[in-house]
């Protein structure tokens, strides 16, 4: 037993680190309706209209920025590049265009 919990001690820390969400969002400038600008740096962080928002990964190909009153949604295509759209206040929606 105690053999165990030796171990499960040293185990989960590793768990922890390897289980670390990274951002691997590539660099985006896109504007969408409603005058929304959205710039992601390469890693992160986002920007809604120029601040900084809260980031939720999904997976290494699907993200979610809030903030502002809105949803961005990022995701990364198997071809490598970015498609962002977004969904406001009002049940308002649409795509956003790459700069």
């Amino acid at each position: 037993m105690k053999t165990c919990l030796r171990a499960l001690g040293i185990l989960l820390p590793a768990l922890a680190i390897a289980g670390a969400a990274e951002a691997k969002i590539p660099l985006v400038n896109a504007t969408c309706p409603g005058k929304i600008e959205v710039h992601a740096d390469e890693g992160g962080p986002v920007y809604i209209n120029g601040k900084e928002v809260k980031l939720k990964i999904f997976n290494d190909n699907y993200y979610e920025a809030h903030g502002a009153g809105v949803t961005i949604s990022l995701s990364i295509n198997p071809d490598g590049s970015p498609s962002v759209s977004y969904t406001g206040k009002g049940g308002a929606n649409g795509v956003c265009t790459l700069n």
